[in-house]
């Protein structure tokens, strides 16, 4: 089907025409016809299968129409019209700034279209502004929408269209709660279209779309699990120590004009950027501590071809788009085999064919069999032949992390224990990690027992590893009175062990809190002179008949 088949208004189609659209994908044939004639959908489809498109295009339509209603209207009745306003909610950043180009590109045939974009990470500033102006289209992730909300800047009552995109991911990551808030503060059901996508249509989606949607229409269209079979997959075991070299070897043979490198933690994407700028590789890393101004730096680069190689984790593996991306490394096996669909599935978008090459090592194999069950396919096993490869030289091999990183560098959050609108702190991370991370040695000094020195505080007498012949095992096995026995023995303070100290008389009176303290120092020199250290024995108690008359007898 061709889009100009569809009840599409002229300035919708300017739009269509600008971005290059012609014939409508599988998806945009089944669900455009739904949409446009107001109804509420949930669609289960994979990524790249040009859903955004889908609501996007709807959205429009009715702009336009209702744009075309108020031109018909007298000039005193048309100044009272309200215009119908969408909002699209994405679970990331990246994916709310990726709509919003998508949804400039398709409403180039509006004039006073307005679209705003709101998001975490950045000042309220730019934000601000745009709600001053006025919006049509508002898209954002929840957090930083709900913050609007509360500020009285954005009235949800006033929301006409609701999209979900992205559903799954959204409430995986926690943002459930907040979509139920959002839904409770809107008109209801009947008097809103509400359309919802998500990769995978689970039993929260679908609680929350017969709850809160008005007879959804049930669109399942290319499943994400079996999209994977339209990717060329590799996949490569190789040791740890190995691996740096085999992937420089398979950049050489492939020679991508662009690739998506994932790694599992964010040490391992700046260390693995960093060796590929050392081997001549123009590549940046992209991970969750970037401050989201230098993450779109980094993304805009990568989309105008300043960059050839992305090093991100899993925080870009929805909603980064980048066209004409031929080839996917998952230099680490993803410990969720959900992730390993949506890394490679940045790849063969649009119908274009991709490649998605992943390397097994001795630490992440264990993750391979769970993700094979999930795509319900074997991923070819390739083993290089001598000579298959090309020979390359690793520039890097004989540096360390800490030669590569600059500690400033990695620890990318503000100073402070200031708090961010999304509630994570901005504490930067730790010293002691990074110094982990940079194989330094342990220091030879324990600070605290340095502290218990200059206050006069006695030594834990720690017996060296040598003498210890008690093992872990052994004491796991061991009951309560014996492992308190061991502990008692290991870890008791040398003072203790030679004498039990007895605080001196003196130091009795001063802190017993029964006993007032003298004012003649005669009398207190007479009583310490009384009281030695020996003690004395008690004197037997007589009654007081003989006190009077022992008493009576010193008088005379």
């Amino acid at each position: 089907m061709k889009f100009s088949e569809l009840p599409l208004h002229h300035q919708v189609m300017k739009g269509i025409e600008a971005s290059g659209f012609a014939d409508c994908m599988p998806v945009q044939e089944k669900v455009l016809p739904i949409v446009l004639a107001g109804k509420d959908v949930m669609v289960q489809s994979k990524t790249g299968s040009g859903k955004t498109a889908v609501f996007l295009l709807a959205i429009l339509q009715k702009f336009a129409e209702a744009s075309e209603n108020v031109l018909r209207l007298p000039a005193e009745k048309a100044f009272t019209v309200q215009l119908p306003v969408a909002m699209i909610v994405s679970p990331t950043r990246e994916l709310a700034v990726q709509i919003e180009s998508d949804a400039r590109l398709l409403a180039s045939g509006f004039k006073d279209f307005r679209i705003g974009c709101f998001y975490g990470g950045v000042g309220y500033g730019k934000q601000d502004k745009q709600i001053e102006e006025g919006l049509d289209l508002i898209i954002g992730t929840p957090g930083r929408l709900l913050d609007y909300q509360q500020m009285h800047k954005i009235d949800f009552r006033k929301i006409d269209t609701f999209v979900l995109d992205e559903a799954d991911r959204m409430f995986d990551m926690g943002f459930y709660p907040d979509v139920q808030k959002m839904f409770s503060m809107m008109v209801k059901r009947d008097q809103r279209q509400t359309m919802l996508f998500s990769a995978t249509l689970g039993t929260r989606v679908r609680q929350l779309a017969w709850e809160y949607m008005n007879e959804p229409v049930e669109v399942e269209v290319q499943p994400e699990e079996i999209t994977v079979k339209a990717i060329t997959q590799e996949l490569y075991h190789v040791s740890k120590e190995e691996k740096f070299l085999l992937f420089l070897q398979l950049l050489n043979k492939e020679n991508p004009p662009h690739a998506l490198i994932f790694t599992n933690t964010k040490a391992k994407a700046v260390e693995l950027s960093k060796r590929l700028v050392v081997n001549g590789f123009q590549t940046q890393y992209l991970m969750g501590d970037l401050p989201q101004s230098k993450r779109l730096q980094v993304i805009n680069r990568m989309k105008r071809g300043e960059l050839r190689f992305l090093v991100a984790t899993d925080v870009a593996a929805r909603g980064l788009q980048i066209d004409d991306l031929e080839l996917v490394v998952n230099y680490d096996i993803p410990e969720d085999f959900e992730s390993y669909v949506h890394r490679i599935g940045r790849t063969a978008r649009a119908g274009k064919s991709g490649k998605a090459i992943t390397l097994a090592c001795e630490q992440f194999v264990f993750g391979l069999e769970a993700i094979e069950n999930y795509i319900q396919m074997k991923i070819p096993v390739i083993w290089p032949e001598p000579g298959s490869l090309p020979d390359v030289e690793d520039k890097s091999a004989s540096m360390r992390f800490r030669d590569l990183v600059d500690e400033s560098e990695f620890s990318t959050r503000p100073t402070g224990r200031t708090q961010s609108k999304s509630g994570r702190s901005n504490r930067p991370m730790p010293k002691r990690t990074i110094g982990a991370y940079k194989g330094a040695k342990k220091p030879q000094t324990n600070r605290n027992e340095d502290n218990r020195k200059q206050h006069g505080k006695t030594k834990i007498n720690r017996l060296p590893a040598e003498q210890r012949t008690v093992d872990y095992a052994k004491i796991q096995k061991m009951d309560f009175d014996e492992r308190l026995a061991y502990y008692k023995k290991t870890y008791t303070s040398q003072e203790t062990e030679k004498k039990e100290v007895r605080p001196s008389p003196e130091k009795q009176r001063k802190f017993n809190p029964v006993e007032q303290p003298s004012r003649n120092k005669k009398n207190d020199a007479h009583v310490i002179q009384s009281n030695p250290t020996v003690e004395q024995p008690k004197k037997k108690q007589i009654g007081l008949l003989a006190r009077l008359f022992v008493k009576r007898k010193k008088n005379v």
